[in-house]
């Protein structure tokens, strides 16, 4: 057979389609100095094969064969996935290609990667604006990848570098976010938990009181293995997470700073989780379940693997609901802690370890938003010395 014959070979899938492929010899690989072939396939009919067939003749004469890698964002997208991929956890991969599967990709899949400019990019990047809170981290994720195109050459610059963000929506969201005050005061905490305690879910009670008094990510406490407690000195060792990964699947990583850190508890919270121990040992036996290994997880389902993380939401809601407490999400007694650990006088230093955060910004940021309260306490305390 001659390198330029190509015949159209029909074929049919498992359940009996009938589709086209073919297979052609492109020349010399210039990188390699061999003789190479490419494959189609997956055609429905024959003239969408010859078609594909003749495109890819013409730039064989043209000589641009090998040089076209990559024509439309999708093309990109792909390429610079795979990269990615190697680059970040698994389930940072997860909610990433989410984002783009939801929003970018649907946007600007079929553009041609050269064609693409800023009144392209800011139109989308409004669209984004108008219909989502965290627009601008969508905004990031689409410009990864018109940077990967400048840095493999496909285009000369990046054009989302150029575009304006939307000043007054970015207002909006500020306010909006700033009207939601996700933390409970010293007060709403105490009764929260009363009202949780009244609810005779140990284990339910045990994890909202933990998660209030050590500031832990949810992650991180659905991690929790008793080897990770130390119940002498009241220590608690976080060194990782639980997270959703591929086919929607848990799993164990590291925590999100990539660092383990430990942590002094107050000795309630340490009782009480001894109690629960007890509690669970006796629970998990009526079930089958032996307890007692060092690996055990502090938090289980009634298989004795990972709890659910959505499984918290359901909990807090029903009991916020039925005493009608203010509604703050279980990530919010997060920020509970840090917000009383600042009332309570703690350095900004001191919270960021606690509480694990990388950038000390991150710490900052909350500190901004609870420094209210903080500061009606200081004057209060400062009548309160001065008064006669």
């Amino acid at each position: 057979m001659s390198k330029n014959t190509t015949p159209i070979e029909k074929y049919k899938l498992k359940s009996g389609e009938k589709r086209y492929r073919f297979q052609i010899y492109v020349g010399i690989d210039p990188l390699t100095g061999k003789q190479k072939r490419t494959r189609r396939s997956n055609f429905k009919t024959q003239k969408e094969a010859k078609l594909e067939l003749a495109r890819i003749k013409l730039q064989i004469e043209k000589g641009t064969f090998f040089k076209q890698v990559a024509e439309t964002y999708l093309d990109v997208y792909n390429l610079w996935v795979k990269q990615y991929e190697k680059t970040v956890e698994e389930s940072t991969f997860v909610k990433t290609t989410g984002i783009f599967r939801n929003h970018i990709l649907k946007s600007m899949s079929d553009y041609k990667i050269e064609k693409i400019t800023i009144d392209v990019c800011q139109k989308h990047l409004d669209e984004w604006a108008d219909k989502l809170k965290h627009f601008q981290k969508v905004k990031s994720y689409a410009a990864k990848v018109m940077n990967f195109a400048v840095k493999r050459g496909y285009i000369q610059s990046n054009p989302f570098d150029y575009v304006d963000m939307p000043v007054a929506l970015k207002k909006k969201q500020a306010s909006m976010e700033e009207a939601e005050e996700n933390f409970y005061t010293r007060e709403e905490l105490i009764e929260f938990l009363c009202c949780f305690e009244k609810e005779k879910n140990v284990k339910a009670y045990t994890l909202f009181r933990l998660l209030a008094y050590s500031g832990m990510r949810k992650g991180e406490a659905l991690a929790l293995t008793w080897k990770d407690l130390d119940f002498t000195h009241n220590k608690i060792v976080i060194s990782k997470a639980i997270s959703r990964g591929k086919d929607n699947q848990l799993y164990v990583k590291s925590t999100k700073t990539g660092f383990a850190r430990t942590i002094t508890m107050d000795s309630r919270t340490m009782e009480i989780l001894k109690e629960w121990r007890k509690q669970q040992k006796e629970d998990y036996f009526k079930l089958g379940f032996n307890t007692k290994s060092p690996n055990q997880l502090v938090f289980s389902n009634e298989h004795n693997e990972f709890l659910q993380p959505t499984k918290t939401r359901k909990w807090i809601v029903q009991v916020q609901k039925k005493y009608n407490l203010k509604p703050i999400t279980t990530h919010g007694l997060r920020h509970t802690h840090c917000s009383l650990l600042f009332e309570a006088g703690a350095k900004i230093k001191e919270v960021q370890d606690r509480l694990g955060h990388s950038d000390i910004q991150t710490t900052m940021n909350i500190y901004a938003h609870v420094s209210t309260k903080a500061k009606e306490s200081a004057i209060q305390k400062f009548e309160e010395y001065l008064s006669i």
